[in-house]
């Protein structure tokens, strides 16, 4: 069940260099510390990565053959996904986001930051696509290939965790420097703004390779 230790290796140097160069999920990240603080965006990182435990276990079963094959699938979730996306903008931008000063938020606000990560990451068909083209690249055929992937996976996510997390506290650093009153509707805007554009990628890039 347990993968090569060479290529287990080798999936982890790509894995982290793919997770250190800024994309969609680092985004959110970020703009989550700066807008909620250094706590919204470590809930966020760990609501992103449970959505991921859906990819990887979808990958593992094989489930996410459905959505490399079915058009209709596809655009289905990814545009519930761009939706989700532009919603949590709108929000941004009317200032429903604000929950009290950042770094202590209601444990109700913290839940809704999870279930948001996770619903952005579960929305999003191209992890599902990610992993199903990636781990089997680093998989022995000739053993449980399923059990491989599910380790693969979850190394993946540990990983992901630690990177995200990191980009929350150095983005939550930065946010406390906009903490002033007159700053706090410039951070809304810029956030709300990056959420909508994240939707908006979301809907119009096409299908990954």
């Amino acid at each position: 069940m347990l993968p090569d230790t060479h290529d287990w290796l080798l999936f982890m140097a790509a894995s982290f260099i793919l997770l250190v160069t800024p994309g969609p999920a680092v985004l959110y990240v970020v703009t989550r510390s700066l807008s909620l603080g250094t706590t919204a965006g470590l809930v966020s990182a760990l609501g992103l990565v449970a959505g991921g435990l859906v990819h990887v276990g979808a990958a593992a079963l094989g489930l996410s053959a459905i959505l490399a094959a079915s058009d209709v699938a596809y655009a289905g979730v990814k545009s519930a996904g761009a939706a989700y996306l532009i919603y949590l903008g709108v929000r941004q931008l009317r200032g429903e986001s604000r929950g009290g000063s950042a770094g202590r938020m209601p444990a109700l606000t913290r839940w809704r930051i999870f279930r948001d990560g996770v619903a952005v990451n579960v929305l999003n068909p191209k992890p599902a696509l990610f992993f199903m083209a990636l781990l089997p690249q680093f998989v022995d055929p000739e053993r449980n290939a399923a059990g491989q992937m599910l380790i693969l996976g979850l190394s993946f996510l540990t990983l992901a965790l630690i990177t995200d997390s990191a980009w929350a506290l150095a983005a939550g650093r930065a946010g406390r420097a906009l903490e002033h009153p007159r700053f706090g509707l410039l951070r809304d805007r810029v956030a709300g703004v990056a959420y909508i554009g994240l939707g908006a990628a979301a809907a119009l890039t096409g299908r990954a390779p």
